[in-house]
């Protein structure tokens, strides 16, 4: 317990850093495969990250904010998880019987139950939600379920998140707890960022009501014919900034314009391309002169395929796009470990020989 204790300032970064712009798009294919994809950022430094295979009977512990034993938990299912910092830290995963969970940042809206050293025995912290969620259940009606029998609290104060839930059926809710207290969200608009609230995100797109995809005609105004200067001018207004509110309108417009692809792995490419949509230049975060030196403060992006049980994931180190297939895993056998998404934060560059 003592090495968890050491985490408790790195993540006490999270909740300041206002590189956090986290941005989830779910698609569904023509065959009727579903993916969820996400973005992660991260704009001080190389963030820690590994995945994680959690195998069926792993005998897992939360950590709790004063240092207590907290929720004592044995694995149902066997899990692949994308985790930050620690390997309980999972901020994206799927288990075996398809459910996914993932976390996004969640400032100044969302708050915990305040913590009680009575109660540890039953204390979650926020950051082993998604692990928990991946272990125990296979549906979300199960979460919902089950969410009123642990209480739920954060290691820092400012880094409160909320999670994103699917099934492979391509249901998907929001879970975000405001004074403690749980609430659950269909997603039916299949995007998430951060703060605001779902709710509020949801309602601020009827703000963009005029957006369209496609050309616009030219258009008189008196005297004077206004013509669109190129293409796409349906979209003119649709917000380009990384802010939580104007992210999640850019994903949803996005979203609801994309092909359908036909397949499972050529949505997957769908969602790789429109996510590079939000990637974060690390400049954007800094005052000119003090950026960290790293790549991008998007740090990786992954996409889930929860019909198939496959998570496919690329780093700002490593475009190059790797994948883990559930399938190919006995969790029955498999040993816990976790390992870090790059071996070598190095672009790997395809030479062609000219003759």
């Amino acid at each position: 317990m003592n090495r968890k204790h050491g985490l408790l300032g790195i993540v006490a970064l999270f909740g300041l850093l206002p590189a956090l712009a986290c941005t989830g798009i779910s698609l569904t294919a023509a065959d009727g495969s579903y993916i969820q994809s996400r973005t992660i950022e991260w704009g001080n430094s190389a963030l820690e990250s590994m995945y994680v295979i959690i195998p069926r009977g792993q005998q897992l512990h939360s950590l709790t904010p004063g240092g207590e034993p907290g929720l004592s938990f044995r694995a149902r299912y066997g899990v692949v998880g994308l985790a930050v910092v620690e390997q309980e830290f999972i901020a994206e995963g799927i288990n075996e019987a398809g459910l996914s969970a993932g976390l996004f940042f969640f400032p100044q809206y969302g708050s915990y139950e305040t913590y009680d050293a009575a109660q540890s025995a039953r204390t979650l912290v926020d950051l082993q939600v998604a692990e928990w969620i991946l272990t125990q259940f296979s549906t979300i009606d199960e979460v919902k379920a089950a969410i009123d029998g642990v209480r739920v609290v954060g290691l820092e104060a400012n880094a409160v998140v909320h999670w994103r839930i699917g099934e492979p059926s391509g249901r998907q809710v929001v879970l975000e707890i405001v004074g403690g207290v749980p609430h659950f969200y269909e997603n039916e608009v299949g995007v998430l960022t951060n703060a605001p609230g779902f709710e509020w995100q949801v309602t601020n797109l009827n703000n963009y009501v005029n957006l369209r995809p496609g050309d616009v005609q030219p258009y008189k105004l008196d005297a004077t014919t206004l013509r669109a200067f190129g293409a796409t001018a349906g979209f003119l207004g649709l917000p380009g900034d990384d802010t939580p509110p104007s992210r999640f309108v850019r994903a949803a417009f996005l979203r609801a314009t994309a092909p359908q692809r036909a397949t499972a792995f050529a949505t997957v490419q769908e969602c790789f391309h429109l996510l590079n949509n939000f990637d974060v230049p690390i400049g954007l975060e800094h005052p000119a002169g003090q950026c960290p030196d790293i790549p991008s403060a998007t740090q990786w992006t992954s996409a889930i395929d929860l019909t198939h049980r496959v998570v496919y994931y690329k780093t700002a180190y490593n475009n190059t796009i790797r994948c883990i297939d559930l399938a190919q895993i006995d969790f029955g056998k498999v040993r816990y470990q976790s390992y870090p998404l790059d071996r070598v934060q190095q672009q790997p560059v395809e030479r062609i020989a000219v003759k």
